[in-house]
C-alpha cells in the first residue's frame, strides 16, 4: 500500500459511511461520462475499420493495421509510464499558480519526449529496410509508411502525456470531448477524404490517421494551461526527490504500459511476418470489434482512476475497493453482452467488412470468451497502479505477453489470424487471473459481492437465451444476429416494467446527477 502524502492522525476512525456514498456518486457522475465517451469512441473506431478494410481490402488493411501497430507500440514504450505517473502524482497535488502540480510536468514529459525523438530518428532512418521485412509484397511504398509512422511517434507520445493531465485538472467531460469526440471523429472522416480524393493510397490514409493526434495536442495543451497555472507563475522546477518518486513509480509501469497498448498490435505484426498480410488483415479487423466491446470498462477506468488515486493517497481502501465493485457490476452488464454475441454471431459481425473476412469468425469466438474473464474481474490493474503497486501489474502484463508471444510463434504458421487469436486469448486469461489475485492482496478488501454475481447470472441467461433463438431462427449470420437482438430488445423493455428494476434506475440516476440517494449504499455492495 503506497504511503499517503498526508496520512491520517493516529486512531482517526476509518471514514464514515456517507462519504464512502459520496465517493461512489462522484464515481457514478465520472463513470457516466466516461461510458458516454467509451460508446462516441466505440462508434466511431467502428466507423474507422470499416473505412479501412472497405477501403483497403485484407491484405491493405493489414498493412494499414500493421503501420498504426508501429505508432502504437512505439509510442506505448517512449511513454515510459510517465501517463499513469502522473494519474497517480497529480491528484495528491495542489493546483494553480501556487500549487506544486505544474512542476511534475517537465519531470513526466522530458523523458518521454526524448525517447521518442530517439525512436522517431532511428526509425526513419531504418524505414526502407524495415518496410522490406514488415511490408514485403504489400505493393505499396512501405519506406514512405514506415517513415509517415515514426514520425507520428513523438505527436502520439505527447498526445498520450497531456491527455493523463487532462484527466486530473479538468472535469471528464473536457478529456471525453477531446480524446472520445474530437481525436476518434476527426480519423475516420480523414482516412475516409485519403479513400476518396487521394485514390485510395496507403500512404494518405496513414497521413489522415496523424493529423487529428496533432490537432488533440494542440487543444488539449489550451485545457491544461489554465489549471496548472502556467504562464502565471506556477513552478516548473520540481525537486530530486520529487524526480526520484515518481519514476520509481513510472519506470515499472513503463513495460507494462507498453504491453498493454501494443498486445494486440503485437498480434498484429507477428501475423503479418509469420502469416501474411491477408491473415493480418482478418485478425486486425477481429480485434478491432474485440477492442471496441472493451470501451465500457476502459470508459469507467478512464473517469475513476485519479479518484482511486486520491482515496489510496487518504489510506482509504475500503471506498476504493467499493467503487471498484460498483463499475465492475457496470462494466459487465455493458460488456458480457456484446461479448456474448460475438462469440456467437461472430460471422455476421464480420460480414460488415467484406466477404474477405468471413474466415475470422473462429478466431472471434475465442477472443471474445477470453474478454468475459477480462471484463467479469473488472478494473483490477488500476487498483494495483493507483495503491503504488506498479511492480506487480508489470509482473501480470509479463506473464500474459510471455504466454501470448510463446503461443504466437507456435500456433500463428499453421493457423494464422486463428492461432494469433489463440494465443492472444490465453495471454488475456493469465493476465487477469493474476492481476486479480495479486489485486485482493494489496487492497485487501472484497473485490465482488453478491450484486456482481446476481448481475452476471442475468446476464447470462437473458443473453444466452436471446442469442439461442437466433440461431435457431436465423442461423450465426447476419440473420440470427438480428433476431437475437430484437428478442434482447424486447427483453429489456419487459424488464423495465418491473418495480426491482425502475427503482435501481431511479437509483444510479440520482448518483450521476449527484442527488443524495434515498438511503445509504452499503460499502460492503459496492453501491
Amino acid at each position: 500500500m503506497t504511503v499517503p502524502l498526508h496520512p491520517p492522525a493516529t486512531g482517526a476512525p476509518s471514514a464514515p459511511e456517507s462519504d464512502t456514498a459520496t465517493e461512489a456518486r462522484r464515481g457514478a457522475r465520472s463513470g457516466a461520462a466516461g461510458l458516454f465517451g467509451a460508446a462516441v469512441n466505440g462508434l466511431m473506431g467502428f466507423l474507422l475499420v470499416v473505412v479501412i478494410t472497405r477501403g483497403y481490402g485484407t491484405e491493405g488493411s493489414g498493412v494499414f493495421f500493421a503501420a498504426i501497430g508501429v505508432v502504437t507500440v512505439a509510442a506505448a514504450v517512449c511513454v515510459l509510464g510517465a501517463e499513469t505517473g502522473l494519474i497517480w502524482s497529480l491528484p495528491r497535488r495542489q493546483l494553480g499558480p501556487q500549487g506544486d502540480a505544474a512542476r511534475m510536468l517537465p519531470v513526466a514529459l522530458i523523458p518521454p519526449l526524448s525517447a521518442a525523438l530517439a525512436v522517431a530518428t532511428v526509425g526513419i532512418l531504418a524505414a526502407e529496410p524495415l518496410a522490406g521485412r514488415l511490408l514485403d509484397g504489400s505493393g505499396t511504398d512501405g519506406g514512405a509508411l514506415l517513415t509517415v509512422s515514426f514520425a507520428a511517434v513523438p505527436v502520439v507520445v505527447a498526445m498520450t502525456l497531456l491527455f493523463g493531465v487532462l484527466r486530473c485538472v479538468r472535469p471528464m467531460r473536457a478529456y471525453v470531448a477531446v480524446q472520445s469526440m474530437l481525436l476518434p471523429t476527426a480519423r475516420p472522416l480523414l482516412v475516409g477524404a485519403a479513400v476518396l480524393l487521394a485514390g485510395g493510397g496507403l500512404l494518405a490514409g496513414m497521413t489522415g490517421w496523424v493529423l487529428p493526434a496533432m490537432l488533440a495536442v494542440l487543444v488539449t495543451l489550451l485545457l491544461v494551461a489554465g489549471p496548472l497555472g502556467l504562464g502565471r507563475g506556477a513552478r516548473l522546477r520540481a525537486r530530486r526527490d520529487e524526480w526520484g518518486s515518481f519514476w520509481r513509480f513510472s519506470l515499472p509501469r513503463a513495460a507494462s504500459a507498453a504491453i498493454d497498448s501494443g498486445a494486440v498490435w503485437v498480434g498484429v505484426l507477428l501475423t503479418t511476418m509469420l502469416a501474411g498480410a491477408a491473415e493480418a488483415g482478418i485478425f486486425g479487423a477481429v480485434s478491432r470489434y474485440i477492442l471496441a466491446g472493451q470501451l465500457a470498462m476502459q470508459g469507467l477506468r478512464v473517469a475513476v482512476s485519479p479518484q482511486l488515486s486520491r482515496l489510496f493517497g487518504q489510506d482509504r481502501p475500503d471506498a476504493a475497493a467499493a467503487l471498484h465493485r460498483q463499475l465492475t457490476t457496470w462494466a459487465l452488464v455493458l460488456s458480457w453482452p456484446v461479448y456474448l454475441l460475438l462469440a456467437v454471431f461472430g460471422a455476421g459481425f464480420l460480414a460488415l467488412f467484406g466477404s474477405g473476412f468471413a474466415g475470422g469468425a473462429t478466431a472471434m469466438t475465442v477472443l471474445a470468451l477470453a474478454m468475459l474473464v477480462n471484463t467479469g474481474v473488472g478494473n483490477v490493474q488500476s487498483l494495483l497502479l493507483m495503491s503504488g503497486r506498479s511492480g506487480l501489474h508489470l509482473a501480470a502484463t509479463v506473464a500474459g505477453l510471455t504466454v501470448t508471444v510463446s503461443l504466437s510463434l507456435v500456433l500463428i504458421p499453421a493457423h494464422g489470424a486463428t492461432g494469433a487469436a489463440c494465443a492472444w486469448a490465453a495471454g488475456i486469461v493469465t493476465e487477469n487471473l493474476t492481476a486479480v489475485t495479486c489485486a485482493r492482496i494489496v487492497v485487501g478488501q472484497p473485490l465482488a459481492d453478491t450484486s456482481m454475481v446476481r448481475a452476471a447470472l442475468v446476464t447470462l441467461g437473458g443473453v444466452g437465451a436471446a442469442a439461442t433463438v437466433g440461431v435457431l431462427v436465423g442461423g450465426r449470420g447476419v440473420v440470427g444476429l438480428a433476431v437475437a437482438l430484437a428478442v434482447l430488445a424486447a427483453g429489456c423493455v419487459g424488464l423495465l416494467t418491473l418495480p426491482g428494476v425502475r427503482r435501481g434506475i431511479r437509483a444510479t440516476m440520482v448518483q450521476i446527477r449527484g442527488g443524495a440517494p434515498s438511503t445509504s449504499p452499503r460499502p460492503s455492495k459496492g453501491r
